[in-house]
């Protein structure tokens, strides 16, 4: 039951990597890193270079989870998604039949994720497995 790890390089998104390889190494089990690059709009030639653009940030950032799974002996999946991050991360945990989904959060209070639809506050909703939240400021361990 691997370990699904919404990943994207923002400040959240990097002590989740961390907390993501801890937990997948704990249970002896790989991480399945997801990236949404649902990109604005639905068509045209403006929407093609938008999701070209997050799919190349998208193999960047996960280039790096990639090379810290690996130092800590992790074996990963990438997964680039053409969805938002919520629904691709829901995705991704049902394909693999995830034991959790990890993901990051930061800088936004609980009233603005609730009325924005931050994705820890849609995942929390709707996952029907459990979701590791971890706060952007998570201390090292």
């Amino acid at each position: 039951m691997p370990v699904v790890l919404g990943y994207d390089e923002s400040p959240g998104a990097v002590p989740a990597l961390r907390v993501a390889v801890e937990v997948a190494a704990a249970f002896g089990e790989p991480l399945v890193l997801v990236y949404g690059a649902a990109a604005p709009g639905s068509m045209g030639e403006e929407y093609a270079s938008h999701s070209e653009a997050l799919r190349k940030a998208g193999r960047t950032a996960l280039e790096h989870a990639v090379a810290v799974a690996d130092e800590a002996g992790v074996p990963t999946t990438v997964e680039i998604l053409d969805e938002r991050p919520a629904p691709a991360l829901l995705d991704a945990a049902a394909r693999h039949g995830a034991r959790v989904i990890v993901v990051g959060s930061y800088g936004e209070s609980p009233m603005r994720g609730a009325l924005l639809g931050s994705t820890p506050h849609k995942l929390l909703h709707l996952s029907p497995v459990p979701v590791l939240c971890v706060p952007g400021d998570a201390a090292p361990a």
